[in-house]
This record gives C-alpha cells, sequence and structure tokens, in this order.
C-alpha cells in the first residue's frame, strides 16, 4: 500500500462491505459500490449505485403505526458479469476454491483494480484482472474491463454480463423492517447484439431511469438472453494457456433529471453507441482526475497523509465539479450506501468550508440546493407558529422534514420515537455556511440575493423563537435538540425538547448579528427589495439587535452548560459501562435496551458545547460571548473542555474530528489522540459496522479541514487571509493549494516555525496576510517565508 494506492490483499468476508464503500467509485452524478461483479447482493456482497437526488418515498408498517420515508433509490447494478467452465458453477470469491486475491484503488487515477485466481472441479487455475471506472470526464458513463486468463490449460469460458433491476435497499440491516422496494415498470431489450438496454422508474417520484450496456469482446458471438428484470448477454470464451482474453463493458446512465435529452432510455444508448473503447475512456478519465488534483492538492507525510488522500478522493468523487450542475445537498454518508437514506443533515457545516476553498462552484450549487427548498422551510417555520425559514434536520429530494419518526434500537429490537427533527440548529449551518463562502469567494451577487434570503429567513425564524424571561432578563429558545443528540428530552417530561441549548443560542445570536451587518452594508434598494422579498418589518432590526446581545447562555461551576438543568443530570458510572460493554459509542442504545434512558445522565453523544470552538476562532468566540454579556477566557474555556470530555462517549465519527480541532489550541498534549480517531473512523470502522452501510462524508471533509483550517488558523475575512497557526507535533510538516478570490493555485506550507506562502503570477490584486501581530503582503508571482512564535499564544482579537 502507497500513499496513492488503497490496497487489499487476500479475500476477508467480514470485511468486504466495508471495502466495498471503500473502493467506491464515482463522479458527482453517480457512484458504484466496490462490489466484485460475480457476487450479488447477499450477507457478505452489496453492489449498489446510487445517482444524486434520486429519491422516492415509500410507507411502511412499523409497530403498528404507518411511517413514511423518503430513500436515495439503489439503482439497477450495471456490474454483473459472471464466468464459469463447462457448464459448472459461477465462479465467486465464496462458492468457488480462490486461490488469491487483490484489490487495488488507485487514487490519483480513480481507477479500481482487482486480480483473483480461482480454481475449477477440475483442478484449473483461471486468473481474473479487472478494471473498473466511473469516468469523471463524462459523468454518464462507467466502464469495467477484464481479462481472463487460462493457467497451463486451453478451454471455453461461458461468461454473462448484465444489467439488473432485481436491487431492492437492503443494504442497511435496521432499515429490512420498512418497504425497500423503490423500481417499477422495468423493461430489458437490445440496440443490437452487443448493446443492451434496461428501463424502469420509481413507484413514487415517477423517476425515469434509461441504462445500456456495450461488450466488446474478440471473436465471441454474443446472445440476448433477456430476463424479467434483467437485460442480459452471453458469449464464450476460447482460452489458451498463457493468452489473456479480454472482455470490455461500457454503460451509460441517464435519469429523468438530466437536462438536454427527450428520454433517459434514448440518452443512455446513444451515450454507449458513441463512447470510445476502454484505453481512450482509461486516458481521459485519469487526465479529469488529474485537474481534480491539482485543484486540491494536499502534501502531508506519513500515515495520517495516506489516509486524508483517501478522504479527499471520496470528496472530490462525490461532490465534484459535475455537481454545481446538478439540484443536490451534500449527503451525510457520500453515495456510498444506503445510511440516513442519502439524507442531506448539517454535515455540509464540515464539507462547504473545505470546498468554498477548492470548488467554489460547487459549494454555491450546495448552497443553491438549500434556496431552492428555502419554501419549503418558510412552511415549516408556519406549520410551528414561527415567522422566517426552519429548514429540516434531514432533507431530500423537495426541502420537507424527512427526519424519521421512529428509529430502531438494534440492541433492544424495540421501534422509538425520534426527536432529531428538533434539532434546529441546521438553520444556523446553512446561515454559517452562507456567510463562510461570502467571505472566501466574494461572491457578492450570491450573498445580496440567494444568500440574503436564507440568512433574512433563519434570522426572523430565530427572532421569533426567542422569547423573553422577566426573571432572568434575557431571551430564551425552548425546546429544542441540540448537537449532543443524547439528549431530547428532560427526564420524566411529557415533551420533547430542551430549553437553552448553549450552541443553539450563541449561533442564533452569530445569525442575527451577521444578518444585521448585511443589511447595514446592503444599498438602498437592495435592501428594500429584500425587505419586500423575506418580509422583513421595519421594526425587525432593532428587536435582532437585543435578541443577539440577550440570549441566554446558562452557566454552571465556571463552564458553559449545554443545556439549562444539564449539571442536575445524574453522574454516570463510566468506569462500570466500559468494564462491562466495552465499546460505548452508542450508549443511548445501552441505556435503554436496560430499560434506562440516556436522558437522565451527564453524558453526551458528540461534541455539543465544544462546537463552538470548532466553527469560531478563539477571538470570535470570545467577542460573540462579551457581545451576550459574558466573559469566555481561556481558564472558563479549559473547564468547559475538561469538563464534557470526561462526559462524551464518542457516539458520531464527527466528535474526534471537533475535540481534535478544539484540543489543538486547548489542551493540545490530548489533541492527537482524537485527530486519530477523526482520521480513522472509516478506514478502521470504529464506529462498529457502519463504513459499510456508507463513509462519513463530514468526518472526512472535516479532516482537511482540519489541516486547511483548523492547524492553520486560517480564516477568509475582511479581505485577508487570517493565519494563526498552533504547532502540533504529530502533524508539524504539511502543504496545501487553495483558490481564494479569484487567485488560483495560492501554495501555503507549514512547517515546524517557519510558514511560507506563494500567490501565482496573475493580474490580481495582492493578498493580505494577517498573522498575530503583523500584516504581510504577498503580491501575484511572488513568495514569502514567515519565521513563527517558537510558543503558540491566542490571538486577542
Amino acid at each position: 500500500m502507497t500513499d496513492e494506492v488503497w490496497q487489499y490483499e487476500g479475500y476477508e468476508p467480514a470485511q468486504e462491505r466495508v471495502r466495498e464503500s471503500l473502493c467506491t467509485l464515482g463522479n458527482g452524478y453517480f457512484a458504484t459500490r466496490g462490489a466484485a461483479p460475480e457476487c450479488t447482493a447477499d450477507a457478505v456482497h452489496y453492489p449498489g449505485t446510487y445517482a444524486a437526488g434520486c429519491y422516492n418515498r415509500l410507507t411502511s408498517t412499523v409497530a403498528g403505526r404507518e411511517v413514511e420515508n423518503e430513500d436515495l433509490v439503489n439503482l439497477p447494478n450495471w456490474l454483473p458479469l459472471r464466468f464459469r467452465t463447462d457448464g459448472g458453477t459461477w465462479f465467486t470469491p465464496d462458492g468457488t476454491e480462490l486461490l488469491s486475491h487483490c484489490q487495488s484503488l488507485d487514487l490519483r487515477a480513480g481507477v479500481l483494480e482487482r486480480e483473483s485466481r480461482y480454481t475449477d472441479v477440475a483442478g484449473r487455475t483461471l486468473r481474473v484482472r479487472q478494471l473498473r471506472l466511473v469516468h469523471m470526464a463524462d459523468p454518464h458513463l462507467a466502464a469495467l474491463r477484464t481479462e481472463f486468463t487460462a493457467e497451463g490449460w486451453s478451454g471455453e469460458l461461458e461468461v454473462e454480463s448484465a444489467l439488473d433491476a432485481t436491487v431492492s435497499n437492503t443494504g442497511v440491516e435496521r432499515y429490512r423492517a420498512l418497504n425497500s422496494l423503490h423500481l417499477t415498470d422495468t423493461e430489458a431489450g437490445a440496440a443490437n447484439p452487443d448493446t443492451i438496454w434496461l428501463r424502469c422508474r420509481t413507484t413514487a417520484s415517477d423517476l425515469r431511469i434509461g441504462m445500456a450496456a456495450r461488450i466488446a469482446t474478440p471473436e465471441a458471438a454474443i446472445e440476448v438472453c433477456n430476463e424479467e428484470w434483467r437485460a442480459v448477454q452471453r458469449f464464450r470464451l476460447r482460452l489458451r494457456p498463457g493468452h489473456s482474453a479480454t472482455v470490455d463493458k461500457t454503460v451509460a446512465l441517464h435519469t429523468s433529471h438530466d437536462p438536454a435529452i427527450a428520454d433517459p432510455l434514448g440518452a443512455a444508448v446513444d451515450r454507449v453507441s458513441h463512447a470510445p473503447d476502454f484505453p481512450t475512456l482509461l486516458d481521459t478519465h485519469r487526465m479529469a482526475w488529474q485537474h481534480l488534483w491539482q485543484k486540491a492538492e494536499l502534501t502531508v507525510p506519513g500515515d495520517a497523509g495516506r489516509i486524508l488522500r483517501l478522504h479527499l478522493f471520496h470528496v472530490l468523487q462525490t461532490l465534484s465539479p459535475h455537481t454545481a450542475d446538478l439540484d443536490v445537498g451534500v449527503p451525510a454518508r457520500g453515495l456510498h450506501g444506503e445510511a440516513y437514506r442519502g439524507h442531506v443533515f448539517w454535515d455540509e457545516l464540515f464539507v462547504l468550508p473545505y470546498l468554498n476553498l477548492h470548488f467554489p462552484e460547487v459549494s454555491r450549487a450546495l448552497l443553491t440546493y438549500r434556496h431552492r427548498r428555502l419554501g419549503a422551510a418558510r412552511d415549516a417555520a408556519r406549520a410551528v407558529g414561527r415567522a422566517g425559514a426552519m429548514y429540516p434536520w434531514q432533507s431530500g429530494s423537495d426541502g420537507r422534514e424527512e427526519t424519521q419518526e421512529m428509529h430502531l434500537n438494534p440492541r433492544s429490537g424495540r421501534w422509538l420515537p425520534d426527536h432529531s427533527r428538533l434539532q434546529h440548529h441546521v438553520g444556523s449551518a446553512v446561515a454559517y455556511n452562507v456567510w463562510r463562502y461570502w467571505e472566501a469567494s466574494g461572491d457578492t451577487d450570491f450573498l445580496h440575493t440567494k444568500g440574503a434570503d436564507m440568512l433574512l429567513e433563519i434570522a426572523q425564524f430565530w427572532a421569533d423563537s426567542a422569547t423573553y424571561d422577566e426573571s432572568l432578563r434575557r431571551y430564551r429558545i425552548r425546546g429544542v435538540v441540540g448537537p449532543d443528540e443524547y439528549h431530547d428530552a428532560y427526564p420524566d417530561a411529557k415533551e420533547p425538547g430542551l430549553d437553552d441549548n448553549a450552541y443553539t443560542n450563541v449561533t442564533a445570536a452569530w445569525v442575527l448579528e451577521r444578518a444585521l451587518e448585511l443589511l447595514r452594508t446592503l444599498p438602498e434598494p437592495c435592501r428594500r427589495e429584500l425587505a419586500e422579498r423575506t418580509g422583513l418589518d421595519t421594526d425587525a432590526p432593532a428587536r435582532w439587535e437585543d435578541i443577539s446581545r440577550e440570549l441566554y447562555v446558562p452557566f454552571h461551576s465556571g463552564v458553559i452548560s449545554q443545556f439549562k438543568g444539564y449539571e442536575e443530570l445524574a453522574a454516570l458510572d463510566w468506569e462500570r459501562y466500559r468494564a462491562r460493554y466495552g465499546d460505548i459509542r452508542r450508549l443511548d442504545r445501552i441505556l435503554e435496551a436496560e430499560g434506562d434512558t440516556v436522558n437522565r445522565y451527564q453524558a453526551s453523544k458528540q461534541a455539543d458545547v465544544l462546537m463552538l470552538g470548532h466553527l469560531f476562532s478563539p477571538g470570535e468566540l470570545r467577542g460573540l460571548f462579551a457581545r451576550l454579556g459574558h466573559p469566555l477566557d481561556d481558564e472558563i474555556w479549559s473547564r468547559t473542555v475538561d469538563y464534557y470530555l470526561r462526559r462524551t462517549s464518542h457516539g458520531s465519527t464527527l466528535s474526534g474530528l471537533v475535540h481534535g480541532w478544539v484540543l489543538a489550541r486547548a489542551k493540545r498534549a490530548d489533541a492527537w489522540e482524537y485527530v486519530q480517531e477523526a482520521l480513522k473512523g472509516d478506514v478502521a470502522d470504529l464506529q462498529g459496522g457502519t463504513t459499510g452501510e456508507g463513509i462519513h462524508l463530514g468526518a472526512m471533509a472535516g479532516t482537511l479541514d482540519l489541516v486547511q483550517r483548523g492547524l492553520t488558523g486560517l480564516e477568509t475575512r475582511g479581505g485577508a487571509l487570517w493565519l494563526d497557526p498552533v504547532p502540533l507535533p504529530e502533524l508539524s510538516e504539511y502543504g496545501f493549494t487553495i483558490r481564494y478570490r479569484g487567485h488560483w493555485g495560492v501554495r501555503l506550507h507549514m512547517r515546524p516555525g517557519r510558514l511560507s506562502v506563494r500567490v501565482p503570477d496573475s493580474d490580481r490584486a495582492p493578498i493580505d496576510i494577517e498573522l498575530p501581530g503583523r500584516t504581510v503582503s504577498v503580491a501575484p508571482g511572488e513568495s514569502c517565508e514567515l519565521a513563527l512564535p517558537h510558543h503558540w499564544q491566542p490571538r486577542s482579537s
């Protein structure tokens, strides 16, 4: 295994689904899991193909209730290519003697290579080598090259290639009690013996899908043998010792979401018919990946660098430049599996800050996805008696709330009410991304139009959610759930929701402050038009000013309280639970299976209060608390960090990331443990089986942003790049390239005690670099090298 190649030696059925997720190939339009083409879905394997934004809605009966769920649809499987000798059983890793197996993911080229050696019942050895790609230049194409080699024997090999619509959404075990058959009206056909096709549609969303496959193989007569739900080709290859017979399968996929087509099937058949041969496809695919890597160049030595490149690979193939042409959001588990049903959460909060500095056009498109669903967010706010816009915790096709009403605890087998839709802080995440995108890109046109619409509507929602408490002389936001998710109600409460979640209130205050800043800077005609568009009354700014300064943030014992009353909860015997269960990341499930509830305890699933240290630099966070009338010095923050470190089970892959980020500045000696947890979350499947259901895109992008912004202190504000590096001994040297306000390829390189910045030659203005205590201007075509303090000190502003 090298920095550029992710390799698995040997076949391990228990690890197969994790490997299939991590070896997924995609291009931003669609992705296919890394399953072996000769395998069908079973307890070991799960081939899956998913197109961005392709959802369908089904109704299921759960615990005596009818519930509706929308899922990212598992599309027809284009991979099937199976083979056998002398009419025997089809070769599979599980049913035939497998002599050797190696699978390699070439990150630089975006190619999955696999080599296996099988022995048949007659003792003859067959070597199979495959190359697979999902084309990064043409987002509708994929290709599979298979080379068969007979080792020391001659004979015929029967091969079957298919497009298979006998698929369902069964990739997540805890969802299997739900309806999973999303495809209907399947029809198979052939344009000619070389080219077969399949069409179908989704049952409710009426998404039409067209898929076509072209086979190219020497000296083989191809027979079309279509079946119900499957388009099938069969042929025989004559094998000779030491000579390889090659089969190339090229596939095209279109859906009725695509622009500039008359019919998905016709478009797929036409595209595959005109597609070049495999070597040409491979060359153009590699070139497209080369261009991507140039824009997202990252140099980090050692094992951390190797994992970071894998993370970057999966971010790029989930949210590529092709995504900029689509109406899609950030799927929390990528296009790699069916966990979370392919929904869009707040995970974009961890993804867009990275994309802003490399692919701002993709960030703009992802924010436009939110803007197109602003009407649904307004409707949701009205439904609960609020003004403004209330974005859903889980979003899918049309912007309605997609959060499940019930969730299954696999430990107890019980279906339980799900109150996570009360995580209204997702609105603050949308607003945060709007503002950070503008700071990084300088896209004032977006900020003053779509961005302003969202920012002001979210501000209106927070202002209308805040009620004044005379006894506290503060505004309060009640009945919410914070990022911690373990706590969705007070012990023995009849209604769900918590009061005065610190993260929710502080970010709401930040949103209101940014909305006021925007209103002050808008030209008068724009301000009037915006007020008419959003229904903003003339008294709103004054009320926002008051609320943004007087929202209640609870404290106890000199630390920030996660929510009002957190300190009154019972202490948990952490050692007893660790001794009994070992892995207690999902402590909520453990306690519920015991007939208890985590709502009773001072125990958090993931970073909640500490998320504030992830979103805001030390100086900005102090400023926010000062505006709210609370001091926040290093001592208070350090006590707060220590307090929640002892009370967090890290039941989310995002938790290690946030803790590593925060500890790098607050408690540096402990930071690396959590950084490693974030790096290894998926590659080591630390959450115990979740990676096989899809990668954690937010955590992957977050580790990239940890290097890009967390350790450098990089901020884009006031028309300058602000840097406040923090030395982390285990990650002391690294470099990366960013795109900043029209400057392509700004290169930053960190090493102990030194920072170098190189700005590529252009006709643009110099870049101002703000460091603690000094400002440096770097002109295009110039470089500068700066000495850094031996001991990092927090910036005071």
